[in-house]
């Protein structure tokens, strides 16, 4: 009679040396792996919210407190906790602001769905409820939200300034909020329907002070490469004609041309006297549009460069594309690929054109521009990282305000809607039966971690300030959220203290999807086989396969 090894053989699906790892044991173990990176980032919500510095192998540190820029240098490797790298990118690029709420958020719920999944509860459950939960949330959110009136331009703006002040309370920037919420507004009121955020130009300065930031109606960028004849040309324009090219107006190096034989000096020098020749035509064709300012993507060498000189001619060669796209966009100007037939369409204009000392550079600077849809910021500080920081405060306010100008509606911040809303999924749960409705409750927990945590980063009491909270809100205080200033309860709503609807639907949807993935991931394979740089011989490679590897490189080596 066979033995009962025999009768049941094993069978192997997978390679030698494939880890696997599944089951319930599994989704706690990537839940604990998203907990943890929560807790890296969770001190740096809110105004009170601490720094992190970040220091990369390259001798490169960064100091931040934006979610988004932490989780991209925090270079996760588990596979599951890097879905929440991908929520906050997705944050960052949709709506710029709310990323490290999105996190927390996500890790918070995730904590809360834990014992559920240790007491044996299914996870499609679990991802049902949170779904549903997320639904009633977001109806909530829009129910509650407070339409502006953006027929009237004054309280259109000021609803606009709010939101960029809001945005910027947790930043670095945050002392200069009034300052900067009047520059970003006006950058961002400049743009057309489109909205599109290119057309912002952010440069970086360094040196003076915050308050020496200069906001330019129109397109600045540093003083490109030039030739000595750069000096001797006029660097002040009153509406002036700019033409911009993508053309190169320099002469080319004889070994970078083709191979011709010749059989004497003369028509060697034919041919230079016909590249010269097309050059000078070229110019003459520019200077007869009228052009008074010549820029191009590509270089612009010493001869082309005295040419515009001696002839009271602007140029400037190698300018970066985007800031060249802005230019047009901002002059009314067409980039042209040719000199033949310009004619006056294709020229941009602006009110003032002027080469201006910022700092330790030269900027090209034009203002007063009729057909502006493009602003440029020039931004002043102290250090690298400071001014880094700064420039990524910006990025988010301006992101903000461009979302508040699209949507119109606004909500409280500073946790009094996470409150409200928890208050009514609490209530919400008590109509359904069975494990909804503790999974539903759950949710509505988790919501409540915002507040906590602003306050916890502020060095508040959280316990107390949460028990005055709920208090306010089951009294009917819907937008009553934490203030910072006081260490107590107020009005947010009251105290201008609003987000766009659009940033907290995106955050409770993002962080409820990346929750949903996690708890549907009940088993891990890796293969540490696939992983190493050569996992073993190739089929009928031996050592002569190897020695003709060396063979081909040693006479790669004697060529």
């Amino acid at each position: 009679m066979a033995s009962p090894m025999l009768m049941n053989p094993s069978i192997i699906l997978l390679k030698e040396g494939t880890d696997t790892s599944q089951g319930i044991g599994q989704i706690v173990s990537n839940i604990n792996a998203c907990c943890a990176i929560v807790d890296t980032i969770k001190t740096t919500l809110g105004p009170r919210g601490m720094d992190k510095l970040v220091y990369e192998d390259t001798n490169k540190v960064t100091i931040s407190n934006d979610g988004a820029t932490i989780m991209k240098l925090l270079d996760v490797v588990h596979p599951a906790a890097k879905s929440l790298v991908d929520i906050a990118k997705s944050q960052d690029s949709e709506v710029g602001d709310g990323t490290t709420s999105v996190v927390v958020l996500a890790g918070e719920f995730l904590k809360e769905a834990k014992p559920f999944i240790e007491d044996g509860v299914h996870s499609q459950v679990i991802i049902r409820a949170y779904r549903r939960a997320c639904e009633l949330a977001k109806n909530k959110i829009k129910e509650m939200s407070v339409n502006i009136d953006t027929t009237d331009k004054g309280k259109m703006r000021d609803y606009l300034e709010k939101c960029a002040g809001t945005a910027m309370n947790s930043k670095l920037i945050c002392s200069h909020k009034d300052f900067f919420t009047k520059m970003v507004v006006d950058a961002v009121q400049v743009l057309d329907d489109d909205l599109d955020i290119h057309m912002i130009g952010v440069k970086k300065e360094n040196g003076g002070a915050m308050e020496d930031t200069i906001f330019v109606e129109g397109v600045a960028f540093k003083k490109t490469f030039s030739y000595a004849g750069f000096e001797q040309q006029p660097k002040r324009f009153d509406k002036p004609s700019i033409l911009c090219l993508n053309i190169e107006l320099e002469l080319k190096a004889e070994r970078d041309n083709a191979e011709i034989r010749l059989k004497d000096v003369e028509q060697y020098q034919s041919l230079v006297d016909a590249e010269w020749r097309i050059l000078y035509e070229k110019m003459e064709k520019m200077i007869s549009s009228g052009a008074n300012i010549v820029l191009s993507k590509l270089p612009i060498g010493d001869v082309a460069t005295q040419y515009f000189a001696d002839r009271g001619v602007f140029c400037a060669g190698r300018v970066v594309e985007e800031d060249l796209k802005r230019v047009c966009k901002a002059t009314g100007a067409a980039i042209q690929t040719t000199v033949n037939n310009i004619i006056p369409s294709v020229l941009g204009t602006c009110a003032l054109f002027e080469e201006r000392q910022v700092g330790g550079n030269r900027y090209n600077i034009f203002s007063g521009c009729e057909k502006a849809t493009s602003a440029t910021i020039i931004l002043r500080g102290g250090g690298d990282q400071f001014i880094e920081e700064a420039e990524r405060s910006l990025h988010d306010a301006i992101m903000i305000v461009r979302r508040a100008r699209k949507t119109h509606s606004v909500v409280a911040g500073g946790g009094a809607i996470e409150m409200e809303v928890s208050k009514y999924l609490k209530e919400q749960s008590n109509t359904i039966h069975g494990k909804q409705q503790l999974l539903m409750k759950a949710f509505a927990k988790s919501l409540e971690v915002i507040p906590r945590q602003l306050a916890d980063n502020a060095g508040f009491d959280s316990t107390d300030l949460l028990n005055q909270l709920r208090q306010k809100h089951g009294q009917g205080g819907k937008w009553f959220g934490v203030d910072i200033t006081n260490e107590s309860i107020c009005d947010t709503f009251e105290k201008f203290v609003w987000e766009p609807t659009l940033i907290k639907i995106n955050c409770y949807t993002a962080a409820t999807e990346a929750a949903c993935l996690i708890l549907s991931v009940d088993e891990t394979v890796r293969n540490s086989a696939s992983e190493k740089p050569q996992a073993g011989p190739l089929p009928g490679g031996g050592r002569g396969m190897r020695g003709m590897g060396r063979g081909v490189r040693a006479m790669r080596g004697r060529r």
